[in-house]
């Protein structure tokens, strides 16, 4: 008779502040002297500020110190911290992740449009990434969205593709649907 794994625990921590190396230095330190180890993490700046959002993992009792030093550090380096506690993500073996590219003129809409596409066809959101910059050749504001998805298993590729094409065609909007491909193939 084998013992039972014990069910791996984590905390997404969400934290905004002005100085994105010490945001980042101040909760990595922290999860390390409290035994806990980061998973994932992701850095963005927005005007003045940083967004940084960790996936920690770590036994319930080196979770809870986490977290209850939080506060302190938030506090002491003038950040702002937001804390859930999460299960591992199901394995979907059977899903298929892609990513959808958009560029088109900036109108507010274009990205809630693009979501609830992919709502109604039962598509699920992994990533998404959004900027807006001038173009240089009109000084018109122009949108560059990708959205990475899993498409869910049993899916007619070829359908969907031509769906979502169809879709940023009627919004005037420059699209392509493609298979996800590692950035660092072995």
């Amino acid at each position: 008779m084998s013992t039972p794994t014990v069910r791996e625990q984590f905390l997404v921590i969400s934290a905004l502040g002005a100085n994105p190396m010490e945001l980042t230095n101040v909760l990595c330190r922290a999860s390390h002297e409290n035994r806990c180890a980061v998973v994932t993490s992701r850095l963005t700046r927005h005007g003045e500020c940083s967004a940084l959002i960790l996936e920690v993992s770590g036994s319930w009792d080196a979770l809870a110190r986490l977290e209850g030093s939080l506060p302190t550090l938030a506090k002491k380096h003038a950040f702002t911290v937001n804390v859930v506690r999460s299960a591992a993500l199901e394995n979907r073996p059977q899903a298929l992740p892609y990513v959808a590219y958009v560029s088109s003129a900036y109108r507010s809409d274009i990205v809630n449009e693009l979501c609830q596409f992919f709502m109604d066809h039962n598509v699920e959101l992994e990533n998404l990434t959004c900027d807006t910059y001038q173009a240089p050749q009109t000084g018109g504001t122009m949108l560059n969205a990708t959205f990475t998805v899993t498409l869910p298993a049993g899916v007619q590729i070829s359908w969907l593709r031509d769906q979502f094409l169809d879709f940023a065609d009627a919004l005037n909007l420059d699209a392509l649907i493609e298979p996800w491909r590692p950035q660092n193939p072995m």
